[in-house]
């Protein structure tokens, strides 16, 4: 397998630059195929990397370039992408947008990286809408939400072209043949929903390369329903924050239950393994990112407040992206349907 080579934001997020070099020191310890650009303060850059006794050793695999400015996550996207072309997000925008990077990821502003993606690195031909598409965790695996943030007032075009992709990804990354794909709907039958899901519906049932198996209902998704759950970024990033609010929630109240006594306590010890396995099913940071799908070159968005696990994850994303060739095969997907048209 030939390198990958990450573009790095390493100053995008809550714990930048600290967690995003530990992210990369990991990352080029689990992947000696990986070559990573770290794009910020050099400065700071370097002193998180002296911090590594082992660093020195993959000097070879990173290279620290200078981007002294940081698009902050109140300014306007369009204005910061336009006036900061000495950030870090810039500078990793058109890293991919050149050819000198596969793939970049980046925790910093959302705003700026979904403006980046659709200005600088451009959108793959017949691709209408690129969607943010994270896996979420369920009781029988990951799901794709695809979109989760980048497009709230989508047509039903959109959401077709969302469940191509979606499918395509998930047969990759999962391994899974034939993916079972769902429109996120109020209900499981077929006259359910506002306009937008019902027209989508229509034309999901008359798509013949994926395997649509009707509505989903957001209640039933972390029973493991579908394998991909369509809908507009409104209702997925709804979804998602509860996701994320629901299980930050479940795992502050099971620990205090089972510090409350001493008998829970001793409790506690006993079931310790089983409930760290567990636990880590539904971890979300393991699955990565979010890929924004259908660019012609690949961005990976993490949360702001993510940790050196899920940057350094996401890195990883990026090397599976391009071992399974998961974009040219999106853009050939798009490209057929074009034709058909």
């Amino acid at each position: 397998m030939s390198k990958t080579i990450v573009a790095l934001d390493c100053m995008g997020g809550d714990y930048a630059p600290v967690e995003t070099v530990k992210a990369a020191v990991e990352a080029l310890r689990e992947n000696n195929e990986l070559f990573i650009k770290l794009f910020g303060k050099e400065d700071d850059i370097k002193l998180e990397l002296d911090k590594y006794d082992d660093s020195e050793k993959y000097s070879d695999r990173y290279e620290v370039i200078d981007a002294p400015e940081i698009i902050e996550m109140d300014e306007s996207p369009v204005m910061a992408i336009r006036t900061k072309t000495e950030s870090s997000i810039v500078k990793c925008l058109y890293a991919v947008k050149h050819g000198e990077a596969d793939a970049m990821v980046s925790a910093g502003s959302t705003g700026a990286n979904l403006v980046g993606g659709h200005v600088v690195i451009g959108r793959l031909k017949g691709v209408e809408r690129p969607p943010l598409a994270p896996f979420l965790p369920t009781k029988e695996g990951p799901v794709l939400l695809i979109d989760c943030g980048a497009n709230v007032d989508a047509r039903p075009s959109h959401l077709v072209q969302f469940a191509k992709m979606g499918s395509i990804y998930v047969q990759n990354a999962m391994g899974i043949e034939s993916p079972r794909v769902g429109l996120v709907n109020i209900g499981a039958e077929e006259e359910k929903g506002n306009a937008l899901t019902k027209e989508t519906f229509e034309l999901l049932k008359e798509v013949d390369d994926i395997n649509f198996v009707g509505n989903v209902e957001a209640r039933d998704i972390p029973d493991g329903a579908v394998d991909v759950a369509v809908c507009d970024a409104f209702v997925g990033n709804v979804i998602l924050k509860t996701y994320e609010g629901v299980g930050a929630v479940l795992l502050s109240t099971i620990k205090q239950t089972l510090m409350s006594s001493l008998k829970t306590k001793i409790g506690a010890l006993l079931i310790k393994g089983k409930l760290k396995k567990t636990m880590k099913k539904f971890d979300i940071e393991q699955y990565g990112g979010a890929p924004m799908l259908g660019l012609k070159g690949l961005l990976v968005k993490t949360h702001g407040n993510s940790k050196s696990v899920e940057i350094k994850n996401s890195i990883l994303q990026c090397a599976m992206f391009k071992e399974y060739d998961i974009s040219n095969k999106i853009k050939n997907s798009i490209a057929d349907t074009q034709e058909e048209k």
